[in-house]
């Protein structure tokens, strides 16, 4: 009789554009595992853009590979047209409204992503997904606007408890395309989304414990995918003697939603289990020790701001004249642009440094999904 296998989780964040890094850390993946159509992630955990990737993974979690597939065309061939309306009329009318702060729910318009979502999630294979243990859990991350709350709604097996521990909610619910159009209302950029009584906004907002979700939904292993940079040791400090730009301000804003939070979070878990090491093993062997957590954290090895500044020429002519005003065409405001550069130079360029970097530790992996 085989041994259970863990139940091993992945976690994907937030950052707009910058999930395409996650399409290429999976395409490396299904290059690693024995069986690619197997799916090596029972527990899917997706905040903001990274609900998307999660969410096509698991309505595709009978076949892994083909989830990765579809991920890799999605986004090797999106365009900025496909997320917010980029037409000139829509970026004049955008930046009207938000300088006279009429009608100003957000900068732009995002109608386009929900059709784009419809046609690459089919909610409906979920629970087929479920039946055939192919799949636990899938859970998309939100965040109330009236509450404050970070709530993680999830679809999966019947016997999955919902939680609340005061700033953080689970939700057993039947997820749709509300869930994905909340988890990726970027603040500021995009409109919140009402469900029930509340309106919700981006998952990364108030999310202080990104691996939480995949551990009350009884992970044992997490894969934590980031889309920036988890430390900048070795780089040599950039000189700051000009006054940030707007575009460089609000990069840093996002950058403290999105990385920050994932960073922490992981520093924590390091030391948890530096503490638990100290404890003798009788010890830790008992049920109520807490346990060690296995986590394996993947991120780019180049800055992305610094990538999206070579590609910010691929964004139509009406979106970089209305972000040129801020200085988010420049390179030291590439990180606002990183977030809404949905053009193929830029997302295959991700995709390409997310492959590279996943396969530079193969071995490691290898050794975390327990691959002979």
């Amino acid at each position: 009789m085989t041994s259970r296998q863990p139940r091993t989780a992945l976690i994907l964040g937030g950052g707009g554009a910058r999930a395409a890094y996650q399409v290429g850390v999976l395409k490396a993946v299904r290059e690693l595992v024995p069986d690619p159509a197997r799916n090596p992630f029972p527990i899917l955990c997706g905040t903001s853009a990274g609900s998307l990737n999660a969410a096509v993974l698991a309505v595709r979690a009978r076949d892994f590979a083909a989830g990765v597939d579809t991920l890799e065309d999605l986004w090797s061939n999106i365009h900025a047209g496909d997320v917010y309306r980029a037409d000139a009329l829509s970026m004049v009318a955008a930046g009207a409204r938000w300088l006279l702060r009429r009608n100003s729910r957000s900068l732009l318009d995002n109608a386009p992503l929900r059709r784009l979502l419809e046609r690459a999630v089919d909610f409906e294979q979920l629970e087929p997904a479920v039946a055939g243990h192919a799949l636990l859990a899938l859970s998309v991350t939100c965040s109330g606007y009236a509450s404050g709350q970070s709530v993680s709604f999830f679809q999966g097996r019947a016997d999955l408890e919902p939680w609340n521990s005061g700033q953080r909610v689970g939700a057993h619910v039947i997820l749709g395309i509300d869930h994905l159009m909340a988890s990726n209302a970027i603040p500021f950029l995009f409109p919140a989304v009402r469900m029930n009584r509340e309106y919700f906004g981006d998952g990364a907002m108030r999310q202080l414990s990104p691996m939480s979700p995949a551990i009350r939904l009884g992970a044992e292993k997490l894969m934590v995918i980031g889309e920036g940079r988890m430390s900048d040791e070795g780089e040599e400090r950039e000189p700051g003697e000009d006054t940030p730009s707007l575009a460089r301000i609000a990069g840093h804003a996002l950058s403290g939603i999105y990385v920050d939070p994932l960073s922490a979070d992981l520093e924590r878990a390091r030391h948890i289990n530096q503490t638990l090491q100290l404890i003798p093993a009788e010890t830790r062997a008992s049920a109520t020790t807490p346990r060690q957590l296995d986590v394996l954290a993947l991120s780019p090895s180049r800055r992305l701001d610094h990538l999206a500044a070579d590609h910010v020429g691929a964004l139509p002519l009406p979106v970089r004249a209305l972000i040129e005003g801020i200085g988010a065409t420049r390179r030291e405001g590439g990180a606002l642009a990183s977030y809404l550069l949905f053009e193929p130079p830029y997302t295959r360029a991700l995709i390409e440094l997310g492959h590279r970097d996943t396969l530079a530790r193969g071995d490691e992996i290898r050794r975390f999904l327990d691959i002979t």
